[in-house]
């Protein structure tokens, strides 16, 4: 999956920056600023659209990219590819398993999960590829009642604020949004 949002564009300066960069440049709201790097994160990597790079959270704060104050819940998000430690046996859980388990909140996995349908599809931390809602549901990967949740365009959460119309939206509504970089191919806000 690649088509996330990977960064901010300013057309009257023809310029780009990262996410959190544009946050503290007071261009998007923290919580924005915080979805679309949980977006990134739960797809695999953060980016650096400036530098054209993809980066772990830890290669993130290091770079500079991100700060400390969303590292923790970032690294969080990230669980969603690499999947979750379960405490008691060590064994890799899934982010549907950690929900279950109450070691991450379900508001926020349901964030997750929707960035990883609207970015390819459910990431397999086990096996590290991307399925089909339908195809997770039946492989176990979560229950009924989110396979329906997951599955009903009317459920997505509108936790992304669109700076340019001043709406809340899906991330996948903002994700269409986006316009490609001439550069690098990245969608840029």
């Amino acid at each position: 999956g690649s088509n996330f949002i990977a960064g901010v564009f300013i057309q009257a300066m023809n310029k780009k920056m990262s996410i959190y960069d544009a946050m503290m440049r007071g261009l998007l709201t923290p919580g924005t600023a915080l979805v679309l790097l949980e977006a990134q994160a739960a797809s695999g990597f953060l980016t650096d659209p400036v530098r054209n790079e993809n980066l772990s959270v830890k290669e993130a704060l290091t770079a500079g990219l991100i700060g400390r104050d969303f590292y923790e819940k970032l690294l969080s998000a990230e669980g969603a590819v690499t999947g979750y430690t379960e405490p008691y046996t060590g064994r890799k859980i899934s982010l549907f398993q950690a929900m279950k388990k109450e070691f991450i909140v379900k508001e926020h996995a349901i964030r997750l999960l929707e960035a990883q349908i609207a970015t390819g599809g459910i990431i397999d931390p086990v096996h590290s590829h991307r399925i089909p809602v339908e195809a997770a549901y039946q492989s176990g990967y979560f229950d009924q009642e989110m396979y329906q949740f997951l599955s009903n365009p009317k459920n997505q959460t509108r936790s992304c604020f669109d700076p340019n119309t001043h709406e809340n939206l899906t991330y996948t509504q903002l994700l269409r949004r986006c316009v490609p970089d001439p550069d690098t191919g990245l969608l840029m806000l």
